[in-house]
């Protein structure tokens, strides 16, 4: 049984690469350029921002001037390890999670917004 031309001449396309053309490590630097791109441009940014935001609510404390990240102004009365109580009103606490603390009262918001600003 011999094979067809066209199925031989497949075989041998996929072989080596012909004289002159560029090798795999000239043809992978484009794609290891823009990898490193993209780190330094969104990875490395985000990381830093969230290292901010952890060491924000983990700094939290009891009579802390906060808003959450759902717009609500309260001070703080109780810190728990993952949930912190505000006080909303006289008399009116509420239990809600540190993640949801956006800032303090008057500062810069730490969390970004559903945005990403």
């Amino acid at each position: 049984m011999t094979l067809p031309d066209t199925y031989v001449s497949r075989v041998l396309a996929l072989s080596a690469p012909p004289e002159g053309a560029p090798s795999m490590f000239v043809q992978l630097i484009p794609f290891l350029l823009i990898l490193g791109i993209f780190y330094f441009v969104i990875l490395l940014p985000m990381r830093r921002r969230q290292k901010k935001v952890a060491e924000f609510q983990s700094g939290l404390k009891s009579g802390d001037r906060i808003v959450t990240t759902s717009g609500i102004y309260g001070q703080i009365t109780k810190v728990n390890e993952a949930t912190v109580q505000v006080q909303v009103a006289p008399n009116v606490r509420i239990e809600i999670a540190k993640a949801s603390v956006g800032g303090l009262q008057g500062q810069a918001p730490v969390v970004p917004d559903a945005n990403g600003m």
